[in-house]
């Protein structure tokens, strides 16, 4: 398994928690806690996009 492969796993796992925390904070937590849960996701997703920005680079 080399780099790209890594980074492509890494950023597909970051992408499927970004969107369960996403459906968290929509669907369970009407409250304050909604907005926690929605801005985790916010950086599980920036996170996301760095992984599929360094594929190749690396």
């Amino acid at each position: 398994m080399n780099k790209n492969t890594v980074l492509t796993y890494a950023t597909l796992i970051m992408v499927i928690m970004g969107l369960l925390l996403t459906a968290l904070a929509v669907f369970k937590y009407d409250e304050i806690a909604g907005y926690g849960f929605g801005a985790v996701a916010l950086g599980f997703f920036s996170i996301a996009w760095v992984f599929n920005a360094l594929k190749g680079r690396v």
